[in-house]
């Protein structure tokens, strides 16, 4: 188990050099490699079946084993009374091992590949590279994949649509604006990625016959984000709780954008912390007990005042961020938090206030701690990472040089403990593009970590908890005052 995640075997995404590992661990059992690539071309084209009209088809064809299995599902797809013109972006002789195989099983013609076929506007196979690409399209391919998107053709990738990286979700040059992806055993990193999400269309992933046990071997340390990991430690059934029990949530109050601290409190209490506290300066105290009745309000005008509280060891969570603003008052109690060692979440002004100083943040950092950064607040306190390619990559690094579980925003949120775990949560909606969406985040962290949920795990379910609201909502007109309301439906979606 990784941080309380459940290593479930189905959720697992494997990077393109463990999928290797895993084809080659199946054959290392006696599955050989051509049973592989006829099991994948079989399920491509058994996926087209299933989901299209039979109309004409043409199957584009790389040199390497993506183009076998295009080889395999064009004979499958032949043999059903499918109209089938293949082409091949190589001459045949080109092809290699299991590849060269599928080819010579094909019975029909192999047209060179080229713009022209796909003239009448037929559904498109694309066969021509896998995951593991790793330079840009150029020549013939590009050509094709370009003029597929220009005529917004149909197109069924498999494995992934060519040109994504199946690792950092880049797009080399182009790639195919598919509607339906059909890949392999496990999905990868590149499927969830932003430009994954955008160009993979439907994603379906086929079993061929490796067996599960292989990811003993592999070990991988990514899934993607479902219940299935986290929801057995929301459960609480203890007929002797009471609110301490359940955990008391303290968060820093500023003195201007005061709603962004109410929004985390009602969250973090709607997410399970027993009581929340926000601690604000005695100027705003009236704003804030004017407020949800249910959230206390205590004084605390600087940073000793507030690092008084940590003198209630009943105080375990801590939230400092949201509407703090970046001064000395907000660095203050973030140093005072981590010297206690209490469980805390940091974000918005938190992060920005160590942008010039995070040297001193990291090596303050040794109890539980996520981070939630936004993109900008990441590139400004991890500046050295802007550059790296992949977002699980990039996240992967910023939680083991700060030592903190890292949570970066976005359509394909991702999160990564400082020992390499990760997660991709994809379950969000656009309509969370709204003003205090984060703040409510980061107060469902802040309470699930306030109630005993480690930080991969706090920061894991929160993130589709947050997205399940909004699915929850589920009309246009979503506002942050609505997410926590329906935190009830989504706890109750995540453990049924």
């Amino acid at each position: 188990m990784a941080d309380g995640l459940f290593p479930r075997s189905e959720l697992v995404l494997l990077t393109c050099a463990e999928m290797a590992a895993a084809d080659a661990a199946a054959i290392a059992t006696g599955t050989t490699g051509s049973t592989l690539m006829e099991a994948a071309g079989r399920a491509v084209a058994r996926a087209v079946v299933e989901r299209f009209r039979r109309q004409p088809v043409v199957v584009l064809c790389g040199p390497g084993n993506n183009g076998g299995d295009g080889f395999v599902a064009a004979r499958h797809l032949q043999a059903e009374g499918w109209p089938v013109k293949l082409a091949l972006l190589s001459g045949a002789g080109e092809l290699r091992g299991d590849a060269a195989r599928a080819a010579s099983q094909w019975k029909g013609a192999v047209a060179a590949a080229s713009a022209a076929l796909l003239d009448g506007r037929p559904l498109v196979i694309d066969a021509l590279f896998g995951a593991g690409l790793a330079r840009r399209l150029d020549g013939a391919a590009l050509e094709l994949v370009e003029c597929v998107n220009r005529e917004r053709l149909t197109v069924v990738a498999v494995d992934v649509p060519s040109g994504l990286h199946g690792d950092t979700g880049e797009i080399l040059g182009d790639a195919p604006h598919a509607a339906l992806t059909v890949t392999f055993f496990r999905a990868k990193p590149g499927h969830y990625s932003l430009e994954g999400l955008r160009r993979c269309g439907e994603l379906q992933v086929a079993d061929i016959g490796i067996p599960p046990s292989v990811l003993d071997v592999i070990g991988p340390r990514l899934w993607r984000n479902d219940p299935a990991l986290w929801a057995g430690a929301l459960r609480r059934d203890d007929p002797g709780d009471h609110k301490y029990a359940r955990g008391h949530l303290t968060i820093l109050g500023g003195g201007a954008a005061t709603g962004a601290a109410r929004l985390a409190a009602v969250a973090g209490r709607r997410a399970g912390a027993g009581l929340a506290t926000i601690a604000a300066p005695q100027a705003a105290t009236a704003i804030y007990r004017m407020a949800e009745p249910g959230n206390l309000v205590v004084e605390a005008d600087d940073g000793p005042s507030f690092a008084r509280l940590l003198d209630d060891r009943r105080r375990n969570g801590f939230l400092i961020g949201p509407g703090a603003g970046v001064n000395a008052r907000t660095r203050e109690a973030v140093l005072a938090v981590l010297a206690a060692g209490r469980a805390v979440v940091l974000d918005a002004d938190a992060v920005t206030a160590f942008a010039d100083d995070r040297a001193r943040l990291f090596s303050a950092i040794r109890g539980p701690v996520v981070l939630t950064p936004h993109e900008g607040e990441f590139r400004r306190l991890f500046p050295e990472l802007a550059t790296v390619p992949g977002k699980v990559t990039r996240v992967r690094e910023a939680a083991r040089s700060s030592g903190a579980t890292v949570l970066l925003k976005g359509p394909d949120t991702v999160i990564a403990a400082p020992d390499g775990a990760a997660v991709i949560n994809i379950h969000a909606s656009p309509s969370l593009a709204t003003a205090g969406s984060g703040d409510v985040l980061a107060g469902i962290a802040a309470g699930l970590m306030t109630r005993g949920l480690p930080p991969l795990a706090a920061a894991a379910a929160a993130a589709w908890l947050h997205g399940e609201c909004a699915h929850a909502f589920g009309k246009p007109g979503l506002i942050a005052e609505d997410i926590a309301d329906r935190l009830p439906e989504a706890l109750a979606a995540a453990m049924n």
